[in-house]
C-alpha cells in the first residue's frame, strides 16, 4: 500500500486544518491507520490512530482538539485539527500497519503544518 498526505499548510493559533491520507489499497483491509507528528529536533510521536474496527487512540496533547476518521468508500483517512497551537507545528505523517495501536511499517511522504502564535 502507498499513502499520500495532503492538506497541510499554515494556520494561526486557534485555527483549524484538515489533513487527508489517501491509500492505494482498501483501507477497510488495513487494521490500523494513524497520524504521527515530527517536530523540529523531535522523534515522530503519535497524534491519532484508528482501527478498521472503529477504535481510536489520541496523543495526550491533542485530545479534545483533533479527530481522526476513515472514509472506506474513498480509501482515505482524515485528521481534523481544531484549536491549533504553535506546538502542533511539524511534519505530519500518515501511517498504516497490521497491528492495532502499534506503529506500522508503511509511511506517507509527510505534510507540513505550521501554526503561528
Amino acid at each position: 500500500v502507498q499513502l499520500a498526505e495532503s492538506g497541510g499548510g499554515a494556520a494561526n493559533s486557534g485555527g483549524s486544518l484538515r489533513l487527508s491520507c489517501s491509500a492505494s489499497a482498501r483501507i477497510s483491509d488495513i487494521r490500523a491507520m494513524g497520524w504521527y507528528r515530527q517536530g523540529p529536533g523531535n522523534e515522530r510521536q503519535l497524534v491519532a490512530e484508528c482501527t478498521n474496527g472503529g477504535s481510536t487512540r489520541y496523543g495526550d496533547s491533542v485530545k479534545g482538539r483533533f479527530t481522526i476518521s476513515r472514509d472506506n468508500t474513498k480509501n482515505t483517512v482524515f485528521l481534523q485539527m481544531n484549536n491549533l497551537k504553535p506546538e502542533d507545528t511539524g511534519v505530519y505523517y500518515c501511517n498504516a500497519g497490521a497491528i492495532a495501536f502499534r506503529m506500522g511499517d508503511v509511511w506517507g511522504q509527510g505534510t507540513r503544518v505550521t501554526v503561528f502564535s
